[in-house]
């Protein structure tokens, strides 16, 4: 069944990988990034891996080099050596997704993509998707759950049925999703997955939304939220096409 957004993510804006500002000690989805965003009232928009003993972290990249001064790749780590590593710029280690939710404890909307740990789209072994199952079994607050790759909330819709969940959508140009095929990203472009996946929302590219398939499914009562906004202008013009928006770099208004 198709489980509708929380009123909650169509109002309270959602900050990028939580309310991040690394020149003040509060790097992306990390700990105090995290409580910044709670203090804003701000809802989280956060990214989760795959650790090698299978724990899920809050964490963007599916490497190492940008966000922390180690090399490789977060696959390859436990979650105890990735916390050991720590964050560039911050005086605490990154999150696993157990220690966020414990932190959030259901104050604030909490929007949680699991990033392709396949780099195709293609099927999963569902780890990542059991983790995160797990980890929400008695979680209180609104969540919502959604993924680039459509497996990930096919897997979801078996594992958390009664959470809701959508996919993270785009143009899918070529050249920007590398190493996506070319094959692959015409497929995926038209949003094929959308019914099959039981889902109740899309966050879709800004640049995108033009997109005759995002009013289609707009028309059908799916929820649409967008990313990534880094304007006052650039909201203005997102939400004449989109319910709610996920930002970063600006202050985003609130709901009076």
């Amino acid at each position: 069944m198709r489980v509708p957004l929380p009123a909650a993510f169509l109002t309270t804006p959602l900050a990028h990988r939580a309310y991040h500002k690394r020149s003040e000690g509060r790097p992306e989805n990390s700990l105090p990034a995290i409580r910044a965003a709670i203090a804003a009232g701000y809802g989280i928009e956060c990214d989760l891996q795959l650790t090698r003993d299978g724990q899920a972290l809050v964490f963007h990249d599916e490497w190492l080099e940008r966000l922390t001064k180690a090399t490789g790749f977060v696959k390859d780590k436990t979650l105890a050596e990735m916390q050991a590593i720590g964050l560039k710029d911050c005086a605490e280690p990154p999150p696993s997704f157990a220690e966020m939710l414990a932190l959030v404890a259901g104050r604030v909307p909490l929007l949680v993509e699991l990033k392709d740990p396949t780099d195709s789209m293609s099927d999963t072994d569902g780890r990542l998707e059991a983790a995160v199952a797990k980890a929400l079994e008695t979680y209180r607050g609104p969540v919502a759950l959604m993924s680039f790759n459509p497996h990930c909330i096919a897997h979801l819709a078996r594992l958390a049925p009664h959470i809701p969940r959508g996919l993270t959508t785009a143009a899918y140009d070529h050249a920007g999703w590398a190493p996506l095929s070319p094959a692959r990203c015409d497929e995926l472009r038209p949003i094929p997955d959308y019914d099959r996946t039981l889902s109740s929302f899309i966050s879709h590219e800004a640049a995108d939304l033009a997109r005759p398939r995002v009013a289609e499914l707009k028309a059908q009562g799916a929820a649409i939220l967008t990313w990534t906004i880094r304007s006052p202008t650039e909201e203005a013009q997102a939400r004449k096409v989109a319910q709610n928006i996920t930002f970063e770099n600006y202050p985003a208004a609130l709901p009076a």
